[in-house]
């Protein structure tokens, strides 16, 4: 006989495209299935289908840090963190993740245009377009 959890203790499983970050879990950010599907159709544009995408924090801009994406087209660093989703790899390096840590990547499209978005717990001061930030 088959066993079955019963409904009020079973947990549900996360939103399409996103991680749980439980207290003692591994430091990661959450990448929408939308910012996915970008990063993915901009890999298989540029002919690289099964490079990954390095995200991070650099210093400059407005506020004193800004958001960086770059193609990565070899395997991550031993110390980075990978986050998967979507058939995208994203590597982010220990030093990012300490300022990027549990930021929700997204990818908005809108009247004023489109472009992706951070939404970042650990920020404490932006700029008016977002993407330069202070910690």
């Amino acid at each position: 006989m088959a066993e079955s959890a019963s409904p009020a203790s079973a947990t549900p499983p996360p939103p399409a495209g996103a991680s749980v970050s439980e207290p003692d879990a591994p430091p990661t950010v959450i990448v929408t299935g939308r910012a996915a599907k970008v990063m993915r159709d901009q890999l298989v544009k540029r002919g690289t289908p099964n490079a990954a995408i390095r995200f991070g924090i650099r210093g400059g801009g407005c506020t004193g840090y800004s958001y960086m994406f770059q193609y990565e087209d070899g395997p991550p660093r031993t110390s980075d963190t990978v986050v998967e989703v979507g058939g995208v790899r994203v590597y982010v390096d220990p030093k990012s993740m300490r300022l990027v840590r549990n930021t929700r990547i997204d990818f908005e499209t809108g009247m004023r245009g489109h472009g992706f978005r951070f939404d970042n717990p650990n920020v404490s001061n932006a700029c008016g377009c977002g993407e330069s930030v202070t910690f």
